[in-house]
Protein backbone atom coordinates (compact mmCIF):
# COMPACT_ATOMS: atom_id res chain seq x y z
CA UNK A 1 0.00 0.00 0.00
CA UNK A 2 1.27 3.49 -0.89
CA UNK A 3 2.31 5.73 1.98
CA UNK A 4 -0.20 8.53 2.57
CA UNK A 5 0.70 12.11 1.75
CA UNK A 6 1.53 14.37 4.71
CA UNK A 7 -1.58 15.26 6.70
CA UNK A 8 -3.56 12.17 5.76
CA UNK A 9 -4.62 9.61 8.30
CA UNK A 10 -5.28 6.08 7.12
CA UNK A 11 -6.75 3.17 9.02
CA UNK A 12 -3.58 1.22 9.79
CA UNK A 13 -5.25 -2.15 9.13
CA UNK A 14 -7.75 -1.74 6.33
CA UNK A 15 -6.54 1.32 4.42
CA UNK A 16 -9.10 3.90 3.29
CA UNK A 17 -12.29 4.05 5.31
CA UNK A 18 -15.27 2.08 4.01
CA UNK A 19 -19.02 2.67 4.47
CA UNK A 20 -18.81 0.47 7.59
CA UNK A 21 -16.00 2.37 9.28
CA UNK A 22 -17.49 3.83 12.50
CA UNK A 23 -16.45 7.40 11.73
CA UNK A 24 -18.07 7.19 8.30
CA UNK A 25 -21.21 5.69 9.83
CA UNK A 26 -21.35 8.49 12.42
CA UNK A 27 -20.87 11.17 9.77
CA UNK A 28 -23.51 9.64 7.51
CA UNK A 29 -26.10 10.07 10.26
CA UNK A 30 -25.72 13.83 9.81
CA UNK A 31 -27.96 13.58 6.74
CA UNK A 32 -30.82 13.53 9.28
CA UNK A 33 -31.85 16.77 10.96
CA UNK A 34 -32.39 15.08 14.31
CA UNK A 35 -28.84 13.78 14.34
CA UNK A 36 -27.44 17.13 13.20
CA UNK A 37 -29.19 18.84 16.10
CA UNK A 38 -27.99 16.28 18.62
CA UNK A 39 -24.39 16.38 17.41
CA UNK A 40 -24.25 20.10 16.62
CA UNK A 41 -22.57 19.16 13.35
CA UNK A 42 -23.34 18.99 9.63
CA UNK A 43 -21.77 17.96 6.32
CA UNK A 44 -20.35 20.23 3.65
CA UNK A 45 -19.45 18.54 0.40
CA UNK A 46 -17.31 19.61 -2.53
CA UNK A 47 -14.04 21.56 -2.70
CA UNK A 48 -15.68 25.00 -2.71
CA UNK A 49 -17.64 24.37 0.50
CA UNK A 50 -14.64 22.68 2.11
CA UNK A 51 -12.38 25.60 1.23
CA UNK A 52 -14.74 28.15 2.77
CA UNK A 53 -15.31 25.99 5.84
CA UNK A 54 -11.56 25.64 6.44
CA UNK A 55 -11.16 29.41 6.13
CA UNK A 56 -13.43 29.83 9.16
CA UNK A 57 -11.20 28.74 12.03
CA UNK A 58 -12.52 26.00 14.28
CA UNK A 59 -15.36 25.01 11.94
CA UNK A 60 -14.13 21.76 10.38
CA UNK A 61 -13.98 18.69 12.61
CA UNK A 62 -12.84 16.13 10.03
CA UNK A 63 -12.18 16.00 6.31
CA UNK A 64 -13.01 12.90 4.28
CA UNK A 65 -11.78 12.44 0.73
CA UNK A 66 -11.10 9.82 -1.88
CA UNK A 67 -7.40 9.36 -2.70
CA UNK A 68 -7.95 10.97 -6.11
CA UNK A 69 -9.71 14.01 -4.65
CA UNK A 70 -7.12 14.47 -1.92
CA UNK A 71 -4.37 14.41 -4.53
CA UNK A 72 -6.26 16.89 -6.71
CA UNK A 73 -6.94 19.19 -3.76
CA UNK A 74 -3.72 18.65 -1.83
CA UNK A 75 -3.79 22.32 -0.79
CA UNK A 76 -7.03 21.79 1.14
CA UNK A 77 -5.72 18.63 2.79
CA UNK A 78 -2.62 20.57 3.82
CA UNK A 79 -4.68 23.43 5.29
CA UNK A 80 -6.72 20.91 7.28
CA UNK A 81 -3.61 19.13 8.54
CA UNK A 82 -2.03 22.41 9.67
CA UNK A 83 -5.20 23.12 11.65
CA UNK A 84 -4.98 19.67 13.32
CA UNK A 85 -8.10 18.52 11.46
CA UNK A 86 -8.02 14.77 10.76
CA UNK A 87 -7.83 14.05 7.02
CA UNK A 88 -9.24 10.59 6.31
CA UNK A 89 -9.07 8.74 3.01
CA UNK A 90 -12.29 6.95 2.07
CA UNK A 91 -13.31 4.57 -0.67
CA UNK A 92 -15.57 5.74 -3.48
CA UNK A 93 -18.40 3.78 -1.83
CA UNK A 94 -17.86 5.52 1.51
CA UNK A 95 -17.76 8.91 -0.19
CA UNK A 96 -21.03 8.12 -1.96
CA UNK A 97 -22.60 7.27 1.39
CA UNK A 98 -21.57 10.65 2.77
CA UNK A 99 -22.91 12.71 -0.11
CA UNK A 100 -26.33 13.48 -1.57
CA UNK A 101 -25.32 14.48 -5.08
CA UNK A 102 -25.36 12.31 -8.19
CA UNK A 103 -21.77 13.17 -9.11
CA UNK A 104 -19.90 13.90 -5.85
CA UNK A 105 -16.59 15.76 -6.09
CA UNK A 106 -14.69 13.57 -3.67
CA UNK A 107 -14.48 15.74 -0.53
CA UNK A 108 -16.76 16.01 2.50
CA UNK A 109 -16.11 18.01 5.66
CA UNK A 110 -17.78 17.44 9.01
CA UNK A 111 -18.43 20.92 10.39
CA UNK A 112 -19.61 22.42 13.66
CA UNK A 113 -22.87 24.35 13.70
CA UNK A 114 -22.30 28.05 13.09
CA UNK A 115 -25.28 29.52 14.93
CA UNK A 116 -24.87 33.03 16.31
CA UNK A 117 -27.38 34.42 18.85
CA UNK A 118 -29.43 37.26 17.39
CA UNK A 119 -28.20 39.65 20.09
CA UNK A 120 -24.61 38.94 19.09
CA UNK A 121 -25.38 39.35 15.38
CA UNK A 122 -26.99 42.77 15.82
CA UNK A 123 -24.27 43.89 18.24
CA UNK A 124 -21.94 43.88 15.25
CA UNK A 125 -24.01 46.64 13.66
CA UNK A 126 -25.07 44.97 10.39
CA UNK A 127 -26.51 47.40 7.87
CA UNK A 128 -28.29 44.71 5.87
CA UNK A 129 -30.03 41.60 7.20
CA UNK A 130 -32.17 38.97 5.47
CA UNK A 131 -34.90 37.24 7.47
CA UNK A 132 -36.19 33.95 6.06
CA UNK A 133 -39.57 33.58 7.74
CA UNK A 134 -40.98 30.09 7.37
CA UNK A 135 -39.15 29.34 4.11
CA UNK A 136 -39.18 25.56 3.87
CA UNK A 137 -37.50 24.90 0.54
CA UNK A 138 -33.77 24.31 1.18
CA UNK A 139 -32.73 25.27 -2.35
CA UNK A 140 -34.51 28.62 -2.11
CA UNK A 141 -33.15 29.26 1.38
CA UNK A 142 -29.58 28.49 0.35
CA UNK A 143 -29.87 30.66 -2.74
CA UNK A 144 -31.20 33.61 -0.72
CA UNK A 145 -28.38 33.12 1.78
CA UNK A 146 -25.85 33.20 -1.07
CA UNK A 147 -27.45 36.34 -2.51
CA UNK A 148 -27.52 38.04 0.89
CA UNK A 149 -23.81 37.36 1.29
CA UNK A 150 -23.08 38.71 -2.19
CA UNK A 151 -25.09 41.86 -1.43
CA UNK A 152 -23.07 42.45 1.72
CA UNK A 153 -25.57 41.35 4.36
CA UNK A 154 -24.08 40.80 7.78
CA UNK A 155 -26.60 38.22 8.99
CA UNK A 156 -29.26 35.84 7.73
CA UNK A 157 -32.01 34.91 10.17
CA UNK A 158 -33.87 31.60 9.78
CA UNK A 159 -37.07 32.42 11.64
CA UNK A 160 -40.01 30.34 12.81
CA UNK A 161 -40.58 27.11 10.87
CA UNK A 162 -37.83 27.86 8.36
CA UNK A 163 -35.75 25.06 6.89
CA UNK A 164 -32.67 23.88 8.74
CA UNK A 165 -29.75 25.96 7.37
CA UNK A 166 -27.58 22.84 7.69
CA UNK A 167 -29.78 20.77 5.39
CA UNK A 168 -27.48 19.39 2.71
CA UNK A 169 -29.32 21.01 -0.18
CA UNK A 170 -29.32 24.36 1.61
CA UNK A 171 -25.59 24.11 2.30
CA UNK A 172 -24.88 23.30 -1.35
CA UNK A 173 -27.14 26.07 -2.65
CA UNK A 174 -25.33 28.60 -0.46
CA UNK A 175 -22.11 27.82 -2.40
CA UNK A 176 -19.95 28.51 0.65
CA UNK A 177 -21.79 31.65 1.78
CA UNK A 178 -23.05 29.78 4.84
CA UNK A 179 -19.52 30.25 6.22
CA UNK A 180 -19.35 33.99 5.49
CA UNK A 181 -22.30 35.55 7.31
CA UNK A 182 -23.79 35.30 10.80
CA UNK A 183 -26.39 32.54 10.70
CA UNK A 184 -29.15 33.06 13.26
CA UNK A 185 -31.97 30.68 14.12
CA UNK A 186 -34.90 32.41 15.80
CA UNK A 187 -37.90 30.41 16.98
CA UNK A 188 -40.13 33.48 17.31
CA UNK A 189 -40.21 35.65 14.15
CA UNK A 190 -42.01 38.52 15.89
CA UNK A 191 -39.42 38.63 18.66
CA UNK A 192 -36.66 38.59 16.04
CA UNK A 193 -38.25 41.53 14.20
CA UNK A 194 -38.57 43.44 17.48
CA UNK A 195 -34.88 42.85 18.23
CA UNK A 196 -33.85 43.99 14.76
CA UNK A 197 -35.93 47.16 15.06
CA UNK A 198 -34.48 47.85 18.52
CA UNK A 199 -31.03 47.59 16.94
CA UNK A 200 -31.95 50.43 14.59
CA UNK A 201 -32.87 48.54 11.44
CA UNK A 202 -35.82 49.49 9.26
CA UNK A 203 -38.11 46.49 8.71
CA UNK A 204 -39.27 45.93 5.12
CA UNK A 205 -41.64 43.09 4.29
CA UNK A 206 -41.79 41.72 0.75
CA UNK A 207 -45.23 40.96 -0.66
CA UNK A 208 -46.73 41.00 -4.11
CA UNK A 209 -49.59 43.08 -2.73
CA UNK A 210 -47.47 45.66 -0.91
CA UNK A 211 -48.55 49.27 -0.83
CA UNK A 212 -44.96 50.49 -1.35
CA UNK A 213 -43.18 50.13 -4.69
CA UNK A 214 -39.50 49.15 -4.44
CA UNK A 215 -38.45 51.68 -7.08
CA UNK A 216 -40.32 54.46 -5.29
CA UNK A 217 -38.58 53.63 -2.01
CA UNK A 218 -35.21 53.66 -3.74
CA UNK A 219 -35.91 56.97 -5.49
CA UNK A 220 -37.02 58.51 -2.20
CA UNK A 221 -33.79 57.48 -0.47
CA UNK A 222 -35.57 55.20 1.96
CA UNK A 223 -33.27 52.24 1.28
CA UNK A 224 -30.19 54.12 2.49
CA UNK A 225 -30.87 53.26 6.14
CA UNK A 226 -29.82 49.96 7.78
CA UNK A 227 -32.49 47.49 6.73
CA UNK A 228 -33.83 44.04 7.56
CA UNK A 229 -35.74 42.46 4.69
CA UNK A 230 -38.43 39.89 5.51
CA UNK A 231 -38.93 37.11 2.97
CA UNK A 232 -41.69 34.50 3.19
CA UNK A 233 -42.18 31.14 1.53
CA UNK A 234 -42.81 31.04 -2.20
CA UNK A 235 -46.06 29.15 -1.68
CA UNK A 236 -47.61 31.16 1.15
CA UNK A 237 -45.68 34.41 1.42
CA UNK A 238 -45.21 36.20 4.72
CA UNK A 239 -47.62 35.64 7.60
CA UNK A 240 -49.96 38.59 8.13
CA UNK A 241 -48.64 39.18 11.64
CA UNK A 242 -45.20 39.90 10.18
CA UNK A 243 -46.33 42.20 7.38
CA UNK A 244 -48.42 44.07 9.97
CA UNK A 245 -45.38 45.00 12.07
CA UNK A 246 -43.13 46.01 9.17
CA UNK A 247 -42.26 49.63 8.52
CA UNK A 248 -43.31 49.13 4.89
CA UNK A 249 -44.87 46.36 2.81
CA UNK A 250 -42.91 46.34 -0.42
CA UNK A 251 -43.72 44.95 -3.85
CA UNK A 252 -41.19 44.49 -6.65
CA UNK A 253 -42.52 46.27 -9.75
CA UNK A 254 -43.29 44.07 -12.75
CA UNK A 255 -42.78 45.97 -15.98
CA UNK A 256 -43.54 43.08 -18.29
CA UNK A 257 -46.28 40.47 -18.44
CA UNK A 258 -44.86 38.00 -15.89
CA UNK A 259 -47.29 37.20 -13.12
CA UNK A 260 -44.63 37.28 -10.42
CA UNK A 261 -41.00 36.66 -9.53
CA UNK A 262 -39.87 33.60 -7.66
CA UNK A 263 -38.54 34.01 -4.13
CA UNK A 264 -34.85 33.93 -5.00
CA UNK A 265 -35.22 36.49 -7.80
CA UNK A 266 -37.34 38.85 -5.69
CA UNK A 267 -34.87 38.59 -2.81
CA UNK A 268 -31.97 39.39 -5.13
CA UNK A 269 -33.71 42.50 -6.47
CA UNK A 270 -34.55 43.75 -2.96
CA UNK A 271 -31.17 43.02 -1.40
CA UNK A 272 -29.22 44.58 -4.23
CA UNK A 273 -31.45 47.65 -4.22
CA UNK A 274 -30.50 48.11 -0.57
CA UNK A 275 -26.85 47.32 -1.26
CA UNK A 276 -26.69 50.00 -3.92
CA UNK A 277 -28.36 52.60 -1.68
CA UNK A 278 -26.15 51.75 1.29
CA UNK A 279 -23.02 52.14 -0.83
CA UNK A 280 -24.03 55.39 -2.51
CA UNK A 281 -21.86 58.42 -1.70
CA UNK A 282 -22.85 59.79 1.70
CA UNK A 283 -23.73 63.22 0.30
CA UNK A 284 -26.09 61.65 -2.24
CA UNK A 285 -27.81 59.60 0.45
CA UNK A 286 -28.13 62.67 2.67
CA UNK A 287 -29.67 64.72 -0.13
CA UNK A 288 -32.07 61.92 -1.03
CA UNK A 289 -33.15 61.65 2.59
CA UNK A 290 -33.72 65.40 2.83
CA UNK A 291 -35.89 65.41 -0.28
CA UNK A 292 -38.45 63.19 1.42
CA UNK A 293 -38.76 65.25 4.62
Amino acid sequence: MQSPSPGRRLDAVSGPFTPRTPRVVAARRLHRRRDREQAGRFLAEGPQAVREALARAGTVVELFGTPTALDRHADLAAVAARADVPVSEVTDEALAALTETVAPQGLVAVCRHLDVPLAEAVAGGPRLVAVLAGIRDPGNAGTVLRTADAAGAGAVVFAGEAVDPYNGKCVRASAGSLFHVDVVRAADPLAAVAALRAAGLTILATTGYGDSDLDDLADAGRLAAPTAWLFGSEAHGLPEELTAVADARVRVPLHGRAESLNLAAAAAVCLYSSARALRAPRATRHTAGESTS
